[in-house]
């Protein structure tokens, strides 16, 4: 399989070259503009078959020149319902290529046609976006700007498709940005107001330990430390029980050290009276086999008590998509967002947490005790997400909002 690249002022010259020469069989690879001539790539099939004529497909293109192999590339133009043209697209162009001239997929000729496949799949999705911009503007700059936020392209995709189109662009963002934040779950104040049986888990170095201490410090503001108890279930990390013994002193509160989880459940029972018993786990790795171990550990005693699963906000969404998956084991009912001043996007952590369906606890930033805790508020974030894009400049090209959205969303025109 080889290309040949073909130059002309403008594109109709450009595909009559391309169809008097390689007939109305040839493959469009590639479309661009070069010192303000349209270049054209197309694929070179070599076989002594007689070429199969592709089927028609769509409506004629006007003036009827452009043959009809072409058709199928430009057919989602003429679509707004995208999912539905690209699908049609797709298919009509490896209709169009005849199946005489495939050799069979081996070695270097398999990769070639994957090439060629993703090729198609761009231009396509191009194609797709491109009639998006042209049919609905307004849709296509509130999906580049959930984009720069760092929306993941399902979450962004769903909140515009779901707009009314008679809106003018001010109140189309604020109405997406106020559908984000319904989707964004919140639990409130629940623990430093009523109490529980709480035990943080996460990986190594998220902030487990300090955010237990935030805790308690807002507990012991509010209610004293008569009804507080700290529980150090790490015996792994190096000097874990004496920095939860230190903090027990400063709070006035009792604190207690269990070298195994097993001896959980009679400490529990001991502390029943207590209103607020925070329970500081060893971290754990997300892809390591410590997460089987501490599932079976709380097995016992996982209906007495809610588990907290603490998210960096530093992380990336793809670290952060992996851990909250990973730890769907424990079945957590809620996660504290730490380190929220060491982020430069909050867009992807929201995006994690609301296709998770996990709550939001608290989230926390700098290093102040208690006062850089506070319970997650749902508008407050989005509006955060916001402002970190804004600060930090962010971007997204035409290619890769094209890549994203050429091929999944239906907005009305």
């Amino acid at each position: 399989m080889k290309m040949k690249r073909y130059l002309a002022p403008d594109m109709r010259q450009a595909l009559k070259l391309v169809r008097d020469e390689q007939g109305a069989d040839a493959v469009i690879l590639a479309s661009r503009r070069v010192a303000g001539q349209v270049e054209i790539t197309v694929a070179l099939e070599h076989d002594d078959t007689p070429p199969l004529r592709p089927q028609a497909v769509g409506n004629a293109v006007s003036e009827g020149v452009v043959p009809a192999g072409f058709e199928a590339l430009l057919a989602a133009r003429e679509r707004s319902v995208f999912p539905a043209a690209t699908d049609s697209a797709a298919l009509a162009v490896a209709q169009a290529v005849p199946a005489a001239s495939v050799p069979p997929p081996a070695g270097a000729v398999n990769d070639e046609l994957k090439t060629l496949r993703r090729m198609l799949e761009t231009q396509l999705a191009a194609l797709a976006w491109n009639d998006l911009t042209r049919r609905a503007p307004l849709a296509t700059e509130l999906l580049r700007e959930l984009t720069e936020i760092g929306f993941a392209a399902e979450v962004a995709a769903r909140v515009v498709d779901q707009l009314p189109p008679e809106l003018d662009f001010t109140g189309a963002r604020r109405l997406a940005i106020a559908r984000l934040a319904d989707r964004v779950i919140v639990t409130g104040d629940r623990w430093t107001e009523h109490g529980g049986v709480v035990a943080l888990v996460g990986a190594p170095g998220v902030g487990k330990t300090t955010a237990i201490a935030r805790l308690a410090a807002r507990w012991v503001m509010r209610h004293g430390s008569q009804d507080l108890a700290l529980i150090c279930a790490d015996a792994q990390r190096f000097g874990a029980p004496e920095q939860t013994a230190r903090l027990g002193r400063l709070l006035g509160a009792a604190t207690y050290c269990c070298n195994d989880l097993s001896e959980l459940p009679a400490l529990l029972e001991r502390l029943s009276r207590q209103r607020l018993v925070l329970i500081d786990t060893a971290g754990v790795v997300p892809r390591g086999i410590g997460i089987e171990a501490l599932a079976q550990g709380l097995q016992g005693i996982r209906s007495r008590l809610e588990i907290a699963l603490v998210l960096a906000a530093s992380a990336q969404a793809g670290a952060l998509a992996e851990t909250t998956t990973r730890f769907q084991l424990l079945r957590p009912d809620a996660c504290v967002l730490t380190r929220l001043d060491e982020a430069t996007s909050l867009g992807g952590a929201l995006s994690v947490l609301m296709q998770a369906a996990l709550p939001i606890a608290y989230v926390s930033e700098g290093p102040g005790i208690p006062d850089d805790l506070r319970p997650a508020r749902a508008l407050d974030l989005v509006c955060t997400a916001v402002q970190f894009a804004e600060r930090n400049g962010a971007a997204a090209d035409e290619d890769l909002l094209a890549r994203r959205f050429g091929g999944s969303i239906n907005v009305a025109s």
